[in-house]
């Protein structure tokens, strides 16, 4: 059956049918969200060499960093490797789906990483997340932080007033 394995996208070898990719299909790249606990020893001792180490990371598994930020620095529930304190760092980046094995194996490995976490990101609100992230766009709180924000101007507006106009009562 030639006719099934050409329309499949495989050749005939055989009784076997093979299929054939081409360097032009890739795997999709998605999006994802990396938090990581690092040593915050280390991180203190050298905050700008732990980003570098997380970009550097990232892209030597084959993932385009779109943002990294220190998120905190906390106290731990419980000790991991002896630490009480941890940097909580958060990392967006696109990688190929097959590399993404790499990169968990690349922060297993990594000295300075205690703990970390990677999930992907819907892509209908990854550019939202990213540039939340980024700090270029602040999250509303479903619209009513406009409103209260206007609200409380425009009471402490005629509150200036009352007390001016009370002023000059006086």
């Amino acid at each position: 059956m030639p006719g099934l394995a050409a329309r499949a996208g495989g050749l005939i070898a055989g009784s076997k049918i093979k299929t054939v990719m081409t360097r032009s299909q890739k795997l999709a790249e998605n999006i994802y969200e990396c938090l990581m606990i690092l040593d915050a020893n280390a991180y203190a001792r050298d905050p700008g060499g732990a980003a570098n180490n997380i970009k550097e990371m990232v892209e030597n598994c084959g993932g385009d960093l779109k943002a990294s930020r220190l998120w905190e620095e906390k106290k731990l529930a419980y000790p991991i490797r002896g630490r009480h304190k941890g940097a909580y760092w958060l990392t967006y980046f696109s990688i190929p789906t097959d590399k993404l094995s790499g990169f968990n194996r690349a922060c297993q490995l990594n000295d300075l990483l205690m703990r970390h976490m990677v999930i992907k990101i819907d892509p209908r609100i990854s550019d939202t997340m990213i540039a939340v992230a980024r700090g270029e766009n602040k999250p509303s709180d479903s619209g009513t932080s406009d409103t209260n924000e206007t609200s409380s101007t425009d009471a402490a507006e005629s509150n200036k007033a009352g007390e001016t106009v009370k002023a000059a009562d006086a």
